[in-house]
This record gives C-alpha cells, structure tokens and sequence, in this order.
C-alpha cells in the first residue's frame, strides 16, 4: 500500500491504494521499448535534399569531352559542382512502427506502478466548471506540489480543463483513453481526476490483479 495525495474540498489528505495491482517490480526493457516506439510514431520524418534530377539548371555539357586539358564534366548538376545535387541524399520516411498490444498494455501498466510507488500520483476534484479558469486549475496544482511538471488525466474530454491549463508550460491535459506510457512518464507527476482514478481501477488493478 502507498499513500497517495487527494485533493477535495480545498484540503489536501491522503488515501491509501494497492499499488502490486499495477505490479510488483519496474519492467525497465519493456519501458524503455515502448518510450523508442512512441518517440519514433511522432518524428516527421520530412528531411529531404534534392538529387541532381531535381535541382533546376540546363542539361547542356560545359565543354567537348576530349581534346581541352580538362577533366571531362557534363551537366551542373552533377554532385561534383557546387549547387548541384547530391548523391544519395535523406529522403522523406516514415519511421512508424508499433508493439503488441499487449505489451503496449504491460508498458502503460508498468510505468503506473512506477509514479505510484515513487509518490508522484495524485486525485484531485474541483477543476473548473462552467468556464475555463486557469488560476483555480493551476491553484490546485500548487496545493498538491505538483505545478511544475504534471500530466492531468481526465475520464473525458473536459473543455473547460483543457482550455485552463494549455498555457501552462510543462501541464498536459490527456484524456484516459490517450493515456500511454510515455506521457505518464513524460512529466514527473501524475494527477488524476475521481472518474479518471475509477476507471483505472477497473481497467488494470481490478482485472489483471
């Protein structure tokens, strides 16, 4: 069991949770995997040079092949002259690839375990309603110690949250079902809203406990 810090009422207490529902030890390879996965999903991938089919310029030979002194040269556009193309250059690519679902499960899973058992998970209610207001969210942050590096997660997409905190330099606001495991690692706590902390319950600890 670890205690974790609950934020209700504008009082901050704590709750006990079992944390060996999410596992008993960290998966460090299974991590690491998933963080190289989701890191390679999101490069671009939009590096390109131009080869010498590409780059503009006539295709008339600069001088007579023999009898000049000269080494023979065709087109500008040969790699050899400079602003001509390049030989085998970056191309564009996708650099997408994607693990089991079941090990991408393990990940979320494990990297869970991870912010439970360091302390740096937190429920917190009382999030802006009826109007965004990034002073009251970002207060609650603050009474949690939690404000300088913190994902938000929420059982649904909640406006009101997502407008109130998006200027917050390092706070993300995700929804649980877009919760993986390199953003619950990606900032250093963890904030769960009551729904949200429910709906982890019932998809890890009380399944696969």
């Amino acid at each position: 069991m670890v205690e974790v810090k609950v934020f209700e009422g504008g009082n901050v207490k704590s709750k006990d949770v079992d944390v060996l529902a999410y596992g008993s030890r960290v998966l460090g390879r299974t991590l690491k995997d998933a963080i190289v996965m989701y890191e390679a999903n999101v490069r671009a991938g939009t590096v390109q040079a131009r080869t010498r089919s590409m780059v503009h310029g006539g295709n008339k030979k600069l001088w007579p092949q023999k009898h000049t002194g000269r080494a023979r040269m065709g087109t500008t556009k040969s790699p050899l002259w400079r602003g001509g193309g390049r030989t085998h250059p970056p191309a564009p690519r996708d650099h997408s690839y994607a693990m089991p679902k079941k090990a991408r499960r393990v990940a979320l899973r494990n990297a869970l375990y991870t912010k439970f058992r360091d302390g740096e998970v937190a429920i917190a209610s009382g999030w802006p309603t009826g109007k965004p207001s990034t002073k009251s969210a970002v207060g609650i942050l603050s009474k949690l110690g939690m404000g300088n590096s913190a994902t938000v997660v929420t059982a649904g997409v909640d406006r009101n949250l997502c407008l109130s905190l998006r200027n917050v330099p390092l706070v993300d606001v995700r929804t649980i079902d877009d919760l993986n495991a390199r953003q619950v690692l990606l900032r250093r706590f963890l904030v769960l809203t009551p729904d949200a902390f429910a709906a982890l319950e019932q998809r890890f600890a009380k399944k696969e406990s």
